[in-house]
């Protein structure tokens, strides 16, 4: 492993904070993934780079080293990225915004907001199934921005550095045909769809086994869980072949209806991550905050999920723990 600045950035977060569990907190990472962070980058530098016992974390000599060349390096790299920004910003060149998405049901409404700010700006969009690949992707300088989802509390794996930051929280839904018995209530009991055969949209995150803990809740062990594109789960549950799980905000088509699982066995959070050393980097709390307002704009075509949401301010866009404001179907702001 090459040593980079994010992994000076993690030694120097130990160090101010004393502890390996308060810098995952600072970095927005989880902390046993900052442990195999620290332990690989100990393994480059060829030796244990702190003390840690139940009062926390102390630097070594070698980490004292470590940490004097890093307090050096940092904030010279970032002035020498503040002084390019000031340089490209004076020039007339459009920006350019490079998008990767999983499943992101709104992501033409985030281009449509970007362009409209920007609109010299060059915008391109690329989908895969993979948030591996799209990371791997930012960190080799081919993408700028990734907008991918997580099951409940858990974030994308900080393998590649990536900073990552909450768009929007959401009850997974089931899709089902319009003449299911169940599509007559507004809340279905996952108990009650047990005998069902399920199709979801692939991924390689943990949502095949979140959806596995969550029917073990209910009492029963789920059928076979099929995975293919977008357009092959509608066509299955179409066929009444399979009910299926999409996100809250999919828009489903005629003869098929979206139902909210009763007590939201299952969350799904929206999650928008850049690399912090990127020249995207600069931009990056301007297309989240774009982000956030894009899902807005696709709440007015569900106003019912929006009533939902604002009787439930845990879910949605939070900032602070409370769901933001957003706008009904009339374009009316509620809170």
């Amino acid at each position: 492993m090459n040593l980079e600045l994010r992994h000076l950035r993690v030694v120097c977060a130990i160090a101010e904070t004393g502890s390996v569990t308060k810098a995952a907190s600072t970095l927005g990472l989880a902390q046993p993934a900052l442990t195999a962070q620290l332990q690989r980058i100990e393994r480059t530098l060829g030796g244990p780079l702190f003390e840690r016992d139940r009062r926390g974390a102390r630097p070594t000599a070698l980490g004292e080293l470590v940490l004097a060349r890093a307090r050096v390096l940092l904030p010279a790299m970032k002035g020498l990225q503040d002084e390019a920004a000031r340089l490209a910003g004076a020039t007339d060149a459009p920006r350019r915004y490079r998008f990767g998405g999983v499943n992101s049901p709104f992501l033409g409404r985030l281009v449509h907001r970007v362009a409209a700010a920007q609109p010299q700006a060059q915008i391109t969009t690329y989908a895969s199934w993979s948030v591996d690949e799209l990371a791997q992707l930012v960190v080799g300088g081919r993408l700028d921005f990734v907008l991918t989802g997580v099951c409940g509390d858990s974030s994308p794996s900080a393998e590649c550095g990536l900073s990552w930051r909450e768009v929007s929280v959401d009850p997974v839904l089931v899709l089902l045909p319009e003449s299911h018995p169940m599509a007559e209530r507004e809340e279905v009991r996952l108990v009650d769809l047990r005998h069902e055969q399920w199709v979801a949209a692939p991924g390689d995150g943990c949502f095949g086994d979140c959806f596995a803990a969550a029917c073990a809740r209910a009492g029963f062990t789920p059928r076979k869980l099929y995975e293919t594109d977008v357009r092959g789960c509608v066509d299955l549950v179409d066929a009444g072949e399979a009910v299926a799980l999409c996100q809250a905000t999919f828009r489903p088509p005629a003869g098929l209806v979206t139902r909210r699982l009763a007590g939201v066995p299952l969350r799904w959070r929206l999650m928008f991550g850049w690399h912090p050393d990127s020249p995207a980097a600069r931009a990056a709390e301007w297309v989240l905050q774009t982000a956030k307002a894009a899902y807005d704009d696709s709440l007015a075509s569900h106003p019912a999920y929006l009533a939902w949401l604002v009787a439930n301010p845990a879910f949605g866009v939070r900032r602070s723990g409370v769901l933001a404001p957003v706008a009904d179907a009339n374009g009316v702001r509620t809170a």
